[in-house]
């Protein structure tokens, strides 16, 4: 008789890591990334929520997952900061996930192997990129620094007064008090609202990075943490050719065109993103020019309809 093969289910100890998903109005789509952890991949799991009364609390619940209530004053800390200053992970790795991000096995088993022996303060890491229903496999990968040792770094601190509804980091770089790795396996990001929420949401999030950008100009004991990415982007962003080197980089030189017309459709929509973004700076800084003359000039004459006090 053969030797009985081993169980696939059997359980295995869950990694020192804290799982923190932050979500707005994400309920539809919020299970399908609970239920892709698992009861032993993480010690904890929490959802941190905006306060909308979407039914996030029964699908938190459902999962046996904590559930966070934020609500964002407009101005700094926003979510992930407000949740490491606040709520601490206990464990020694906190993993920022999106609800529309879903854990492969792949990524599971890499972290299992990587996280015990690791002296990284945080990791990279990959994401499948979906766009009209459809992955993507070409053009410019998808990458973010969200894997973070506890206590090594947190989002940039960016005084924001209220400059948008984005009450999550987005485009804050992770500042890191430590060298950086790598995790190879992907994280599936199944993003699915739509050609209309995905330009409303662009448009957001391009209006927010310009603003950001006229806010942090000089260099700044953070933005000489950022890493050599980061620095890149930031380049990048502050030109008029930003969306056409992102087109031609992404579709002809990272083989975007290998996906088609949907690969093309992609590469123009997030083309367009960049050069909003340039747009945006020029504009608000030509607003900021009109503001400052017109300030000096309302100066001026309150000065020149004084009286002399000389005699």
């Amino acid at each position: 008789m053969s030797a009985p093969k081993p169980s696939s289910s059997v359980h295995r100890s869950p990694l020192d890591l804290t799982v923190a998903i932050p979500v707005r109005n994400d309920a539809p789509i919020l299970g399908f990334c609970l239920e892709a952890l698992g009861s032993d991949f993480a010690k904890n799991v929490v959802v941190i929520d905006s306060g909308e009364d979407d039914g996030t609390a029964s699908v938190v619940a459902a999962h046996g997952a904590t559930l966070l209530r934020f609500l964002w004053n407009g101005r700094f800390p926003k979510k992930r900061n407000w949740y490491l200053r606040n709520h601490t992970p206990v464990t020694s790795w906190v993993l920022f996930l999106d609800a529309d991000e879903i854990i492969t096995p792949g990524f599971k088993e890499e972290l299992r192997r990587v996280l015990p022996s690791s002296r990284e303060a945080g990791y990279w890491l990959r994401y499948s990129i979906h766009f009209m229903g459809r992955r993507l496999r070409h053009g410019y990968p998808l990458r973010k620094l969200a894997l973070l040792r506890v206590g090594s770094g947190e989002y940039e601190r960016i005084e924001e007064d209220s400059w948008s509804g984005l009450d999550m980091e987005v485009h804050e770089h992770p500042v890191m008090n430590g060298s950086t790795g790598e995790i190879r396996s992907l994280i599936d990001h199944r993003e699915n609202r739509g050609i209309s929420g995905y330009v409303r949401k662009h448009d957001d999030y391009s209006s927010w990075e310009a603003a950001r950008i006229l806010a942090s100009e000089g260099e700044t004991p953070v933005r000489a943490r950022w890493t050599w990415k980061q620095r890149l982007k930031r380049h990048l962003v502050l030109s008029p050719l930003a969306g056409p080197v992102y087109f031609f980089g992404s579709y002809v030189v990272m083989g975007g065109f290998l996906d088609g017309a949907t690969g093309l459709e992609f590469a123009i929509l997030k083309a367009s993103y960049f050069t909003q973004v340039a747009c945006k700076v020029r504009e608000l800084k030509r607003r900021g020019s009109a503001v400052r003359k017109s300030s000096f000039e309302t100066a001026s004459e309150g000065s020149a309809s004084k009286p002399s006090s000389n005699r």
